[in-house]
């Protein structure tokens, strides 16, 4: 080779260093924290954060290539959600996701800087997470479970699969704002209804049981369960007590009903999870949560267990099934 077309050669392969170079750097690694709730091994927990990432994939950001995902689960308790939230705000993550009013709650005290995605949370101006939803105005938006006034059509549901009813046990977690207005909901529509309400809290076990089992003694009788972390913690006692006694119930979600429960009326988390991705998709790209208006769910679901129905000696009315989303049978 000539010298003058070894120096042309070795300038144009000098040149196109800087383009190989970047094209052979990795995509910088962005990370997602998720706080929740659940417990580890949860299945509707999976599904539901499988149906994330699965949308998170569809918009580009693939775990292990250009995004972290790091997980932390509570169960319900409310010390291990705090430590778990700052260990969480340490690793200075991109974006925070978190499920449920209680860990959405401790989250925003271990930070008001690192963006906020929350889903599930039914009363988020109440609660103080956001000013409104129109307008978040600070580190957090997301998804709301329901409007409080949607607690009530729990109870028109109970009443209109058991006409004989006159008493309501209501399963409910006061320590969060979202209890307490899900249950003021249930007792002014059970009032207006003739129906006595008695309230019971999620927050210690034993109670719940001896609660139900006494409740169980007197016919006419049915099972709300509001929604919260501990109902969550708490759903394979709750559906074996149910079940124990042959009490109608009612839940918030359909994975109650999907291990055995009687019927559930709510937003569908799964749908929450997918929209959630696309707003942390928009986060990484550069938006501000503050500008990210709080959205309503856009799929609620009736789910009927007609197995469980019938172990309990119930018909359910032909009206109700022809309303149900979904039938296990």
């Amino acid at each position: 080779m000539r010298r003058r077309d070894f120096i042309s050669l070795l300038g144009t392969t000098a040149a196109a260093w800087p383009f190989a170079a970047r094209a052979q750097q990795p995509d910088r690694v962005r990370r997602i924290a998720v706080l929740l709730g659940a417990i580890a091994d949860d299945p509707d927990s999976k599904a539901r954060f499988a149906a994330f990432e699965q949308a998170l994939g569809q918009l580009g950001w693939t775990q292990g290539r250009n995004v972290r995902l790091d997980y932390r689960f509570s169960g319900g308790d409310a010390a291990t959600s705090h430590k778990q939230a700052e260990e969480l705000v340490a690793l200075a993550p991109d974006v925070i996701v978190s499920t449920g009013s209680s860990s959405t709650g401790i989250l925003l005290q271990a930070t008001r800087t690192v963006p906020v995605v929350f889903t599930i949370v039914p009363d988020p101006v109440g609660s103080g997470f956001v000013d409104s939803l129109s307008q978040p105005g600070g580190n957090a938006t997301g998804f709301m479970q329901f409007e409080y006034g949607f607690s009530g059509k729990w109870l028109e549901l109970l009443k209109e699969i058991t006409p004989s009813l006159t008493r309501v046990i209501t399963l409910w977690d006061p320590a969060i704002t979202a209890g307490i207005g899900q249950f003021t909901i249930i007792q002014s529509v059970a009032t207006s209804a003739g129906i006595d309400v008695k309230p019971v809290k999620l927050r210690d076990a034993g109670e719940v049981e001896r609660a139900i089992t006494d409740f169980a003694r007197t016919p006419n009788g049915g099972l709300i369960v509001t929604a919260s972390a501990l109902s969550a913690a708490r759903r394979d006692l709750i559906i074996a007590l149910a079940a124990r006694h042959k009490l109608p119930a009612v839940y918030f979600e359909r994975f109650f009903v999907s291990a055995g429960g009687l019927m559930s009326y709510g937003a569908s988390f799964i749908d929450q999870l997918r929209q959630t991705a696309g707003y942390v998709d928009r986060i990484l790209k550069g938006e501000k949560p503050a500008d990210l208006p709080v959205q309503a769910p856009a799929k609620y679901e009736l789910v009927i267990n007609l197995r469980t129905a019938k172990a309990i000696g119930l018909a359910m009315p032909p009206s109700v099934l022809a309303r149900a989303d979904e039938v296990i049978e």
